[in-house]
């Protein structure tokens, strides 16, 4: 697949739950996250398994991808999920259809309290 393809199918499975989104990745992939590097399936499993259960089921919904930049083996997003996400980024490099190298950082919309 190419790195749209990827790309595409990358997005399109996180409405499809963890194991469709575990497809895009191979056993060595590697997640840099704010918390530092998430390294391999099991690691990554857990990381999406984790921001699944705890977004509200409106945000894969409201989701919207804000630029996307492709550049071979490289792609570059920003996307947000108003009102609970309004920035976030990833970087993946995807090789032979599988993300090697992703990047993430969001933004939160700050909870209020009261």
């Amino acid at each position: 697949m190419s790195t749209e393809a990827t790309l595409i199918h990358h997005l399109q499975s996180l409405k499809q739950g963890v194991d469709a989104i575990l497809s895009d990745y191979e056993h060595d992939s590697v997640l840099f996250t704010p918390d530092g590097p998430i390294r391999g399936l099991d690691g990554i499993s857990a990381f999406f398994e984790g921001f699944l259960n705890n977004s509200p089921p409106e945000l894969l919904d409201a989701l919207t991808l804000v630029r996307q930049d492709i550049d071979g083996d490289v792609a570059y997003i920003i996307w947000k999920a108003e009102p609970f996400i309004p920035y976030a980024t990833d970087t993946f490099v995807i090789r032979s259809g599988k993300i090697r190298v992703q990047t993430f950082a969001m933004l939160l919309q700050p909870v209020a309290t009261g």
